[in-house]
């Protein structure tokens, strides 16, 4: 029996001459390169993989984050209680690039349209926050965004007197996502109005009526009150975290008589 030790130094009959596997013969050159054709591919240095597949993994976040889905935070209670403050949702930004234009009923999430924000404190993000921002996980450092519901798009005419019921194009909305104990409008300035939506805007207000400053208190700012849907981000599809508030965002059935 030969071990591998006899391999490596057998030799041709009557030449004496070692011709198989010791380093600098012909055949272990041949062996060491593999078959003819195929050349050895160098492996990277762990110190140039790492720091490229983070790179990768970056590039390919931020693709997500401008073309497919961002996540946002709630702010504040104006959604409740459809989304709770703290609450991440899931924002689809692919839809709207194959033409489709937001619908009655859908979440959406807006840039402020017209200083809406103005006077709400902002607090400076951190450096994680921006590192967050700039890869989807939270709403970009310095952008100013808001969440509300659709209720009426081009060409709907939406009005609330007294408490409501809420009515679009005539019709009163029977509305189960309206905040437990608030009314579907509110007897206030503001909370009266009659409006027509024009073409390429949204009437928006949010689910806890009596604590969303919404279309209805921004009719003087220039707008109207309504959101351009150059303004829209996307549609809200889920809530992502935290886990225990896990639920998806489809369009209450109150819509379909609309269509």
């Amino acid at each position: 029996m030969t071990d591998a030790r006899d391999v490596a130094t057998e030799t041709k009959p009557g030449t004496g001459t070692d011709t198989d596997t010791h380093a600098g013969g012909e055949a272990g050159a041949r062996e060491a390169a593999g078959p003819p054709g195929r050349r050895r591919r160098r492996r990277l240095s762990p110190w140039v993989e790492y720091p490229l597949l983070a790179v990768v993994a970056l590039v390919l976040a931020f693709l997500i984050k401008t073309f497919l889905v961002q996540a946002f935070l709630i702010p504040s209670g104006s959604m409740q209680n459809t989304l709770q403050k703290d609450d991440r949702v899931l924002v689809d930004k692919l839809t709207p690039w194959f033409g489709s234009e937001p619908d009655r009923g859908e979440v959406v999430v807006f840039k402020d349209p017209a200083d809406w924000l103005a006077g709400h404190p902002v607090t400076p993000p951190t450096t994680v926050q921006k590192a967050l921002g700039f890869v989807g996980l939270m709403p970009a450092a310095g952008e100013q965004h808001l969440i509300k519901r659709v209720i009426g798009v081009a060409g709907d005419t939406v009005e609330c007197e007294g408490t409501g019921p809420l009515k679009l194009n005539g019709r009163p909305l029977d509305e189960p996502y309206v905040y437990a104990g608030n009314t579907p409008c509110s007897d206030d300035e503001g909370g009266r109005f009659k409006v027509t939506v024009p073409a390429g805007h949204l009437w928006v207000m949010g689910d806890h009526r009596q604590a969303s400053q919404d279309s209805r208190y921004h009719q003087d700012d220039g707008r109207g009150g309504m959101v351009p849907l150059t303004d829209v981000v996307g549609r809200a599809v889920v809530v992502a975290w935290p886990l225990p508030n896990w639920s998806t965002l489809p369009v209450p059935d109150t819509f379909d008589a609309q269509d």
